[in-house]
């Protein structure tokens, strides 16, 4: 982690981008997480060159509007170049695009880790695979640490810019391949395969087995533990891949980048995530402010016009009044500057805390990079790459 700092902080994230292979933004739901994943990753591939692949694990499907797809998913997409073309920009290099699916990617992990054939026809004809893997606690969160470290190991991408899930979910993302590997050591499923692997239970564990035949059925109990006895058998492989994630995420080649605005509760939230990757070791890059008023604001000059217009407006309403024909009564254009004036003077004042906030953060991450308000919504590429060039000066 960063330490505190006198010198002023950087605010680009080009050199972030061209130093790390993996990025993984974070952030509070709402705050432009995603258009700003997409954003960094078609600068680095606009600028930077090589093949850079944004991946997103959030269920909802933003990211190919933000791109100007239709639709895409668990098989890379490279974005044409024609749709660089026609926001004015020539790539050096290619950007590609992926949405997790969970269900085709768990098919994926089975084939690669069952220990043969017979165990990987079994688990995916299982009839609670599919129901398991889609709604299982920590099923989606493991699967894409999976999926991102299959890609990373792959060697087929210079960066991966990764948008997670809202932040507490995306808290989930980072501890999943921990929990997974648990599950599957814990007592529950010692418990749930033990009419798989012996007829003669214990004391203890006959009077669960009968209550929980009454309940759910001796099909159903017996469908459980056959599923989880094949999934023990790939046991060694998830604890093996989890521990290779985890070091992906400790690795120096990986970093994070916290997204929010700065309205208290997002901002909030930045806070929470920020002091959960100190706690884990793991890289802040950057923090990325969406939303945040022009530095103009502060501006001394723009300022002291402000309070002669909030004060005394008269003098000028007079004057524009001379020199503009039909402008009205001059006591209502003093009205009207007066408010200007106020109006300036309000933003002002948040303007000063955004600039406050932004100095206390600029104590944990390298990068505090900031984007002023959009006055049209982001639905193609180049309005990413126009949102980019904020994170790119």
């Amino acid at each position: 982690m960063a330490a505190d700092r006198a010198s002023p902080v950087a605010t680009s994230l080009e050199p972030l981008l061209a130093a790390k292979e993996i990025v993984i933004c974070c952030g509070a739901g709402g705050v432009g997480k995603t258009t700003t994943a997409a954003a960094a990753a078609a600068m680095a591939a606009a600028h930077l060159g090589g093949k850079v692949l944004v991946i997103t694990v959030d269920p909802a499907r933003r990211l190919a509007n933000a791109l100007g797809l239709e639709r895409f998913g668990n098989v890379e997409t490279r974005i044409p170049d024609e749709l660089f073309a026609a926001a004015g920009v020539e790539p050096r290099g290619e950007l590609w695009a992926a949405m997790l699916d969970t269900k085709q990617s768990w098919d994926e992990l089975v084939r690669s880790h069952a220990p043969d054939a017979a165990t990987r026809d079994a688990i995916l004809a299982n009839p609670l695979y599919e129901n398991i893997t889609g709604r299982f606690v920590q099923s989606h969160d493991y699967i894409a640490m999976e999926r991102l470290y299959e890609i990373h190991a792959s060697g087929r991408y210079d960066l991966i810019v990764v948008d997670t899930p809202p932040t507490r979910n995306a808290i989930d993302f980072l501890e999943a391949p921990e929990r997974m590997a648990d599950f599957f050591s814990s007592r529950l499923l010692r418990w749930l395969t033990v009419p798989a692997r012996s007829r003669a239970f214990t004391v203890a564990s006959r009077p669960f087995y009968t209550v929980a035949d009454r309940i759910l059925g001796t099909q159903f109990l017996q469908d459980i533990a056959e599923f989880f006895l094949l999934f023990q058998t790939m046991y060694d492989g998830f604890v093996e891949r989890a521990r290779a994630v985890e070091r992906t995420l400790s690795d120096k080649r990986t970093t994070f980048v916290v997204v929010s605005t700065l309205e208290p509760s997002p901002a909030r939230e930045a806070d929470f995530f920020i002091e959960a990757l100190r706690r884990r070791r793991f890289s802040l890059g950057a923090v990325v402010l969406n939303k945040v008023l022009p530095t103009w604001f502060l501006d001394r000059d723009a300022t002291r016009v402000a309070l002669r217009l909030a004060r005394d407006p008269r003098p000028l309403a007079e004057a524009v009044a001379a020199a503009v024909p039909r402008t009205g009564d001059p006591a209502q254009v003093a009205r009207v500057l007066a408010e200007v004036g106020e109006s300036f003077l309000n933003f002002q004042v948040v303007a000063t805390r955004e600039a406050e906030q932004r100095h206390e953060l600029s104590r944990h991450a390298d990068v505090v990079a900031t984007v002023p308000y959009a006055d049209h919504d982001i639905t193609d590429l180049a309005g990413l790459l126009e949102l980019g060039a904020a994170l790119w000066r």
